[in-house]
């Protein structure tokens, strides 16, 4: 009798040129999903840097038919929960909470490139010392106290400034948007 020939399951093929553009693309938003779900910008960045890794160790086993983003969600929260048990940490959102969490991103995602080219283009109209705040305290993830170290001024001071540089990016949004923005 014969042996059955094994046919290997289809794995996805993807380079790592394609991995990093899907990871540039979805960085923004898996981070602040990791942040929603972790309370904390340092620990997101962390779980989010530790599911990109796991993403790529098991691109072999994504299924290609599925959404990327929400793979790399469902590895976040993974990520996440493993966290929480080394550290002895209560988990503080219910499953409950999460699925609905991960319909609202889902609907989100749809308008997320107009949203995140609309974002640049506000911050592009910041005044410089608005626009280094910004980028000091957010981008870098700094805290109030480290951002305002390098930034050298005050603390009360970075914090008018990222007050005021909110406010100036909430009504920059909240304008009706030209063939410019």
């Amino acid at each position: 009798m014969k042996a059955a020939v094994q046919i290997p399951p289809q794995k996805s093929i993807m380079t790592r040129e394609t991995f990093s553009g899907l990871v540039r693309e979805n960085q923004a938003t898996l981070t602040a999903y990791a942040r929603m779900i972790t309370g904390d910008g340092v620990k997101a960045g962390e779980v989010v840097q530790d599911a990109f890794v796991t993403a790529w160790q098991n691109i072999g086993k994504f299924d290609v038919t599925r959404d990327f983003s929400s793979w790399l969600r469902g590895i976040v929260r993974n990520k996440w929960r493993e966290d929480c048990r080394r550290s002895n940490r209560m988990i503080t959102m219910d499953e409950e909470t999460l699925e609905a969490t991960e319909g609202v991103i889902v609907e989100w995602q749809a308008d997320r490139p107009e949203v995140f080219d609309r974002l640049a283009h506000c911050r592009s109209q910041l005044p410089i010392i608005l626009a280094k705040s910004i980028a000091v305290f957010y981008d870098d993830q700094l805290s109030t106290e480290e951002a305002a170290v390098r930034l050298d001024i005050n603390g009360a001071t970075l914090r008018k400034r990222l007050e005021r540089a909110r406010e100036a990016l909430r009504q920059c949004l909240q304008m009706k948007p030209t063939a410019t923005t």
